[in-house]
Order: structure tokens, then sequence, then C-alpha cells
């Protein structure tokens, strides 16, 4: 190799980046010593943009489009380095490329059910999980705040910080909804929206805006699901009884109206006793169901509790 050839590979005509892995956020074009040749082409695709690093400090940023690096259009690095106007020779500096693509199907999700107040319930835990998507779309508050001078940032390494923001302010957006728990399953969309809207300021102070955010579920934890299964149990039993009652104070009403001689007095008598049996039993199993569904339950640990007791004998909580 010639002489003139080494000192060829020393400077730098085109700097591009063709993203060849998904997953990556920011990526340090490697320059390996060498300088970028003035008058180069800097090349910045659909879903890019370019910034230059000077000593740490971002200086000059690129959208999309092709480039040639002059003092005209690195205005914010001519002066960091005190260049002249007609400034020529090659010069040093740091380029990174970030991806403003979206991305995608990030997923969220409560590792521990989170606490809220509920109108009807009181205080509830709650699961939750579901997706939300996302893109760069401030360089400079993403490399001063995120991405630093590494050489390559992925989506996976903010992935913790995210989803811990997310969880943060879910239990926040709940409770200011005033949308009861049975009703939540219903208003999904509009949780969802509501969380996302709490979510926009702390996505753009890292640089972030916040494209789509979904609620995929929300539940209990297993304990209180049998609790609330038991509280609609006891409930239906109450319209189980009282439905009975009806049905069968309406058959003796048709009994009573029945006519005919001897016999369709006979049948119709025998046909009402056997009715009113029916009625006074339908009746003792409603009433049982009623002082069924009234059985009081702990606020806190969710035991069923005696009669008139004021503090729970399993917790101690005041009722």
């Amino acid at each position: 190799m010639s002489l003139s050839e080494f000192l060829r590979k020393q400077f730098i005509r085109v700097i591009q980046w063709n993203e060849n892995e998904d997953g990556v956020l920011a990526f340090r074009f490697p320059m390996q010593d060498m300088e970028i040749e003035n008058g180069g082409q800097l090349t910045v695709r659909e879903t890019q943009m370019a910034a230059f690093i000077n000593e740490g400090r971002i200086a000059d940023i690129f959208g999309p489009g092709m480039h040639t690096l002059t003092t005209r259009n690195l205005p914010i690095l001519t002066d960091l380095m005190n260049w002249t106007k007609d400034f020529e020779s090659p010069f040093k500096s740091d380029v990174y490329f970030f991806s403003t693509r979206l991305q995608m199907d990030q997923k969220w999700g409560t590792a521990t059910p989170v606490t809220i107040r509920d109108n009807e319930f009181g205080m509830v835990r709650l699961r939750a999980y579901g997706t939300y998507a996302y893109r760069i779309a401030d360089p400079q508050i993403f490399f001063t705040k995120v991405s630093g001078t590494r050489a390559i940032y992925y989506v996976a390494d903010l992935e913790d910080q995210l989803r811990a923001m997310i969880v943060e302010r879910m239990a926040g957006a709940f409770a200011d909804s005033n949308v009861p728990f049975l009703d939540m399953s219903s208003n999904q969309p509009v949780l969802a929206a509501k969380i996302g809207d709490a979510m926009k300021p702390g996505f753009a102070a890292l640089g972030l805006e916040m494209s789509q955010f979904v609620v995929e579920s929300i539940s209990l934890p297993d304990e209180l699901q049998k609790v609330l299964d038991q509280r609609i149990g006891m409930g239906m039993a109450g319209d189980v009884g009282r439905l009975t009652q009806f049905e069968a104070a309406e058959s003796l009403e048709e009994a009573a109206q029945n006519p005919g001689g001897t016999a369709g007095m006979g049948v119709g008598l025998g046909a009402g006793v056997a009715m009113a049996q029916a009625l006074m039993g339908q009746t003792r199993t409603a009433t049982a169901s009623v002082a069924q569904a009234g059985t009081k339950f702990c606020t806190e640990c969710g035991k069923q509790l005696p009669q008139g007791a004021r503090f729970c004998p399993d917790c101690g909580t005041k009722q």
C-alpha cells in the first residue's frame, strides 16, 4: 500500500447508517481516529436524525436528506471550533445517528398489584398489563439525558425505566378516573387514553414521544377475586329466591281461578294446597338467602364477620 493510499483512508467522505438490526435507538458512527473530509456527504435516511458531537457537547442536528458538510451547514460546530468561513481542512467530530422509527408493541405490566381507592369496595388492589409505542422526538434531549456517549443504545436498555414510569403513574390515573372497578373492563379505552396522557410529559422529558398506549387487561389478585365471586354469588342467590317466590305466587293465583265442578274444585284445591306449601317453602328459602346476602366481610382481609361485629376477629380492623 502506497503512502497516498494510506493517507486517503484517514479521511471520511461519506457518513451514513444502514440500521442493520432492529431495536437500536442511537448509534455512533465509527471514526477509528479518522477525520471527516470538508465537503463530505452526510446521508440521513427517513426515520433517522444525525447529530455532530464536539467534545461531548451536541452541536448541529440534521434531518432526513443528503447534506454536504461545510461551514455553511455546520454553524454550531464552526462556532465551537472557531473556524473561519473559508475553512476547508478535514476535521474531527463524533457523529451519532438516532432512529426515529416508531417502537411498536412495547410491553408494560404490574409486577405486583397496585392499590387504588374504589367508590364501591374502598381499597382495591389491581393487576394490569398492555402495550405502548413511542419514538425519539428530540435527539438533543435523548442524547444528553439518556443515551450519552455510548457507542450504541438499544430499546431494551430503556425498557425497565419506561415500565417503572408507567406503573408509577398508572395508580394515580386509575384513581382520578372515578371509574368503579366493576366498570373498568368496559372502560379500558378511556382509562388507556387517560394513562397515556399522564405519561406524555414524562416521555417528553426524555426526548421521546408516546404514540400509543393500550390497556389489555385489568384484574384482581386471586384472593380478592375469590371474595368478589362470593359476593356476586350471594347476590345471585337472593335474586333467585325472589324469582322463585314470584313464580309460586303466580301459579297459585292461576290455580284458584281454574273453573270446573267438584272434581275441578278438588283439583284446584289440591293444587292450591300444593302451591301454598311450595310458596311457604320458597319464602323460607328466599329469607335465608337474603340473610346470607346481608353477611358482612372485612374491608381489609375479606374474612366473613359475625353479625353485629364492629371489629374483624382475624385482623382487628374497625368495620
